[in-house]
C-alpha cells in the first residue's frame, strides 16, 4: 500500500483516463473499487456520475458512446456490483459500441479462498468482453492493461475490461520511465483509420447497381455520417430506401421515396419495397429480422459495412465491400450510371403515401382512453430541432419506429440488438450528461418505467439544476401491461393473455416526479396530452408525462399472410372480457387497412 500522499496506481488509472479523452465515468461505488474511486475525488476530473445501479451505470456508459461517438466508461466493486454490469455490457456488445469496464476485486491475498464477494471476474466477463479482458496481478501492468482495453474497444467496436484487485489500486504508482524486462511500456491514443475497398469491387458493385431494374437500399446505423450520399446514390439509381431499427436517425424520414423502418415493427411501405425489389444495397446494417429481406436469391445485393464480420451474414450478398460508408458510397456515386426508374420510383413512394394514410388512421382511431400511437405521433410537430430523444424497449418501440420523425440531425438511441428493458432514462441521461445545452425526450412504457426508470428518476432530479437547458421530458406510456410480451404470447404461440404474468401494478409516475420536485401530468384525454407535450417543452425543469393508454392497440407486424395472424386471432377469441374485445376489433381494422 502507498504511504499517505503517494502516488498510487488508482492516480495513474485516472490519469490514463484522461489521456484517453474520457470526461465522466459511470458507475457506483463500493469497497472493491475504492482506491479509483478516491483517485477520482483527489483529481476532480473525469467527472464521476453516480447511478443507482450499477446497470444502469453500464447503460449510460453504452448511451454516452452512441450520442457522442467516443469510448464510454463505467465503474464498479467486485463481486454483485461485477454481475449487475453485465446487462449493460451485452448492450454495447450486440450494438457494437465501444464501452471500457473498470471493475474492483478482492486483494489477490484472498482470491482462492472462497472469500465474501469473490468471483472469477475474468471468466465471468470472457464472453461479454471477449475481445479483450485481464486483471491486474502488478501496477507496471495497469497503464498497459488499460491502453490495450481502450485500443481493443475501439478497433472491435465492443466492451473490454481491466479488473484492478484492491492492493493493485492502492499500491505506488510505477515509474512511468521503467526500461526492463518484463514491463510494457506503452502509450493512450488511436484515430481511427479509413478503410475504402478495392476499385475492382467498387467498379462490380456499381455495375451490378446500374443494372437493377428495381434497388432497394437498406440503411443501418453505419449509414451515419453518409446521409447525404446514401440520398443521392438513391437518385441516381431510382432506389426506394428502408432504415433498420437502429438506422432510423440516419435519413429523413419526409423523404418520398424514405419506406421507413423495415422488419417485425416496420412499416407496410418498408415490407412492399423488400417484397418486390430484384436489387438490394445493404449501407451499414445487421439487422436481424431475414424474414423481412427480400427471399433469398429474389435480388442482387451489395453490401458496405466496416465490419468484415458482418458481410455477408444476413442475406446472400454478390459483392462485399469491406469500408468506411461514407467514402465507399462516393467510390460508388464515380462509378454508377444514372439511370431512369420512373416505373419503380412511382410505385415506391405509392407504397410510402398510402403508409402515411395507414399510419395515421391508425393513430388516431379511438382507444380507452388514450390511443398510444397517437401520443408518439402528437410529438412530431413539437419535438424541438436540437432534441435528442432516447426511446425503452416494448410496444413504445413500435410507436417510435412507425410514427416518430426526427428532425435531420435530431439523433435517437434504444437499446436494440439486446432489446433490454429499462435503457431509456440512462440512455437519456448520458445523452443530457454529454450536451447539457439540448433537450432530451425519453420515450418509455410502464414495465421498463417499474424496472429502472423509477430509479434513475433520482438521478435526473439531482442532476437538472446543472443543466444549461433544464429539460428533461419522460414520457411513459401507462396501459398496465407487458403489452409487447402480451402481443408476442398471442402472436408466436397462439396463447391468450395471462394476466399474472402481464399485469403491471398502476404506479402514479406523475406524482413521483412531483415528490422528486420535478414537474408532472397523468393525461387521459387528447387535449390533456397535447396540453402536456407543449408544457413539457416549455417547463423550467424536467417533467414526466403519463399517458394513461389503451392495451387492446395490437402490435402487428406488417403484410403477414393469414396464417401468421390466426394464432393471433384465436388468442384474442379465447380471452374473456371487454380488453380482448377491443383488440380483436383493433386487429381486424388493422387488417383491412393493409388490404387483408
Amino acid at each position: 500500500m502507498a504511504a499517505m500522499g503517494e502516488r498510487t496506481v488508482s492516480d495513474l488509472v485516472v490519469e490514463r483516463l484522461r489521456e484517453w479523452g474520457v470526461d465522466r465515468v459511470f458507475g457506483y461505488s463500493g469497497d472493491g473499487i475504492d482506491g479509483v474511486i478516491g483517485a477520482l475525488r483527489r483529481a476532480g476530473e473525469p467527472a464521476f456520475v453516480q447511478a443507482r445501479h450499477e446497470e444502469t451505470a453500464a447503460f449510460m456508459a453504452v448511451g454516452h458512446a452512441k450520442y457522442t461517438g467516443g469510448v464510454g466508461v463505467c465503474l464498479s466493486t467486485q463481486g454483485p456490483g461485477a454481475v449487475h454490469l453485465l446487462n449493460g455490457l451485452y448492450d454495447a456488445k450486440l450494438d457494437s459500441k465501444p464501452v471500457v469496464a473498470i471493475v474492483g476485486q478482492q486483494m489477490q491475498s484472498v482470491l482462492g479462498s472462497a472469500y465474501q464477494q469473490e468471483i472469477d471476474l475474468v471468466r465471468l466477463f470472457g464472453d461479454v468482453c471477449a475481445q479483450f479482458v485481464q486483471a491486474a496481478h502488478d501496477p507496471a501492468q495497469v497503464p498497459m492493461l488499460l491502453d490495450r482495453a481502450f485500443r481493443a474497444a475501439l478497433a472491435t467496436r465492443s466492451p473490454t475490461c481491466v479488473i484492478l484487485p484492491h492492493d493493485v489500486q492502492t499500491a505506488p504508482a510505477p515509474d512511468p520511465g521503467a526500461h526492463e524486462h518484463g514491463v510494457v511500456a506503452t502509450a493512450p491514443g488511436l484515430r481511427a483509420a479509413v478503410v475504402v475497398p478495392h476499385t475492382d469491387d467498387v467498379r462490380s458493385a456499381a455495375e451490378l447497381l446500374s443494372s437493377g431494374e428495381r434497388v432497394a437500399v437498406l440503411v443501418g446505423q453505419g449509414g451515419y455520417g453518409a446521409a447525404d450520399e446514401i440520398v443521392e446514390l438513391a437518385e441516381r439509381l431510382g432506389a426506394g430506401v428502408a432504415a433498420s431499427l437502429l438506422g432510423k436517425p440516419v435519413l429523413d424520414e419526409r423523404l418520398p421515396f424514405h419506406c421507413g423502418v423495415m422488419g417485425h415493427l416496420g412499416t407496410t411501405a418498408s415490407a412492399e419495397l423488400m417484397r418486390a425489389c430484384d436489387t438490394l444495397l445493404i449501407v451499414g446494417s445487421n439487422d436481424p429480422w431475414t424474414e423481412f429481406y427480400p427471399a433469398p436469391g429474389q435480388a442482387r445485393a451489395v453490401q458496405i459495412d466496416i465490419d468484415g464480420r458482418r458481410l455477408g451474414i444476413r442475406y446472400p450478398v454478390e459483392v462485399p465491400l469491406l469500408g468506411d460508408a461514407a467514402t465507399t458510397l462516393r467510390a460508388l456515386l464515380a462509378a454508377v450510371k444514372p439511370r431512369e426508374n420512373a416505373q419503380w420510383r412511382e410505385k415506391v413512394t405509392g407504397w410510402v403515401r398510402r403508409w402515411h394514410e395507414i399510419a395515421a388512421a391508425r393513430a388516431t382511431a379511438p382507444a380507452e382512453p388514450l390511443n398510444p400511437q397517437g401520443v408518439i405521433r402528437a410529438l412530431n410537430d413539437r419535438l424541438p430541432a436540437d432534441a435528442q430523444v432516447s426511446v425503452d424497449v416494448g410496444s413504445v418501440t413500435y410507436w417510435y419506429a412507425r410514427h416518430l420523425r426526427l428532425p435531420p440531425g435530431v439523433p435517437a438511441h434504444l437499446s436494440s440488438t439486446l432489446a433490454s428493458m429499462g435503457s431509456a432514462v440512462p440512455y437519456g441521461l448520458a445523452a443530457k450528461l454529454a450536451r447539457p445545452d439540448r433537450p432530451v425526450v425519453a420515450l418509455a412504457g410502464d414495465g421498463a418505467m417499474q424496472m429502472n426508470g423509477l430509479a434513475e428518476l433520482i438521478t435526473v432530479a439531482a442532476r437538472w439544476r446543472d443543466w444549461a437547458d433544464p429539460r428533461f421530458v419522460l414520457c411513459v406510456l401507462n396501459n398496465r401491461d407487458l403489452a409487447e410480451v402480451s402481443w408476442e404470447q398471442r402472436e408466436t404461440e397462439g396463447e391468450p393473455r395471462f394476466a399474472a404474468s402481464q399485469d403491471l401494478p398502476d404506479v402514479r409516475y406523475a406524482e413521483w416526479a412531483a415528490l422528486l420536485g420535478l414537474r408532472g401530468a397523468r393525461v387521459s384525454t387528447v387535449d390533456e396530452l397535447e396540453w402536456a407535450w407543449d408544457e413539457a417543452f416549455a417547463a423550467d425543469r424536467p417533467m414526466v408525462i403519463d399517458a394513461w393508454v389503451d392495451p387492446a392497440i395490437p402490435l402487428l407486424p406488417p403484410l403477414q399472410p393469414d396464417e401468421k395472424i390466426a394464432p393471433m386471432l384465436d388468442a384474442l377469441r379465447s380471452e374473456p372480457g371487454p380488453l380482448a374485445e377491443r383488440a380483436l376489433a383493433h386487429l381486424r381494422r388493422e387488417r383491412a387497412d393493409e388490404g387483408f
